[in-house]
């Protein structure tokens, strides 16, 4: 005697071609290919969560910069100041002071760079 297995396979599969909804060409029709395409999907999606805290890291690493660089200064330098300062700020609040408070950012350029001429 065979097992068919009929409703849960088609449960399982009904469920993978609604999460390939939208795909191009067979991946959204066919099981064996939206599958598939699923899998390398979900995987993507996986891998992009933890790349995107990288990107962000180097948009605030820019944004530093650029904004550092009126001070004839650049952002390597300022951020050893910064240490040497005692002065512990994480770069995504260093970026929003030199977007939105200039003159709090100004002065801890200049206090990093007291630090560094001592």
């Amino acid at each position: 005697m065979r097992v068919k297995g009929g409703t849960v396979t088609h449960a399982r599969r009904k469920k993978v071609l609604k999460q390939a909804k939208g795909y191009f060409g067979s991946k959204h029709a066919l099981y064996k290919t939206a599958n598939e395409q699923v899998l390398h999907s979900l995987h993507y999606a996986y891998v992009s969560r933890r790349t995107r805290k990288s990107d962000y890291r180097k948009l605030w690493i820019v944004r530093i910069n650029a904004a550092v660089r009126k001070f004839d200064i650049n952002y390597s330098t300022l951020m050893h100041g910064l240490k040497l300062a005692g002065i512990n700020v994480n770069r995504k609040m260093l970026s929003e002071m030199a977007i939105t408070d200039e003159k709090g950012f100004a002065q801890l350029v200049e206090t990093a760079k007291k630090a560094l001429a001592k």
